[in-house]
């Protein structure tokens, strides 16, 4: 039987774990736009949410007294991180001018793109941002492990289950927008946003590294 503290560690770490995760972010935004594809979306929140799970684990372990310790890691990350970023935010502007590129999965389910570079922009999206190091292994880490022994864990998997209930619902979620988005212009207001995050983002990377 959970005893009140472990049950009170796991329900913090789950509140904490939503109040990072649940904001206008790269990742978030290529999550809901696959979603609204209806592209690879299951293999994308399963890659996303087990990122999410090894970077909490590693938070609970101690990792983030290593990443404290090596700041020179963190801005290299950070420059790399910018990089991909704008990158990412400057094809997505090519797409408001590409209208093949603002139609939806077919109705026989085929998709344009292809898993492997899915899977690979959901990690790149995932890994490359040092944020994700500062906030998921060192801040959710620290408090992990102010909870005391045998607690720590606790509040971890609190908060990989807010992952995943964040991530499926934001995948599969984003179907019901669907019907918005059968019409070119919709794609454009979407692609016009992620550009303008996604560029935002590298530039406040890069200026903050």
């Amino acid at each position: 039987m959970i005893s009140p503290e472990a049950f009170h560690a796991a329900g913090l770490g789950l509140g904490t774990g939503l109040a990072l995760i649940v904001a206008i972010g790269a990742q978030n935004a290529f999550v809901l736009r696959q979603g609204i594809r209806g592209e690879h979306i299951g293999a994308i929140v399963a890659v996303c949410a087990l990122s999410d799970a090894v970077l909490i684990a590693a938070g609970v372990l101690g990792t983030g007294a290593l990443l404290a310790a090596a700041p020179a890691a963190v801005v290299v990350l950070g420059y790399v991180g910018a990089a991909f970023l704008v990158t990412y935010g400057v094809m997505a502007a090519k797409r408001i001018l590409s209208p093949k590129a603002l139609v939806s999965a077919d109705a026989s389910g085929s998709s344009r793109s292809g898993l492997a570079a899915a899977l690979a922009t959901s990690l790149a999206l995932t890994w490359l941002n040092p944020h994700v190091y500062l906030d998921t292994v060192l801040l959710l880490g620290s408090v992990a492990n102010a909870q005391g022994a045998g607690l720590q864990w606790w509040f971890g998997a609190g908060a990989m289950v807010g992952s995943v209930l964040w991530f499926c619902s934001l995948g599969f979620g984003a179907k019901l927008l669907r019907g918005f988005f059968a019409r070119p212009a919709s794609w454009r207001f979407l692609d016009g946003g992620v550009a303008v995050t996604m560029v935002g983002l590298g530039v406040g990377l890069a200026l903050g590294s």
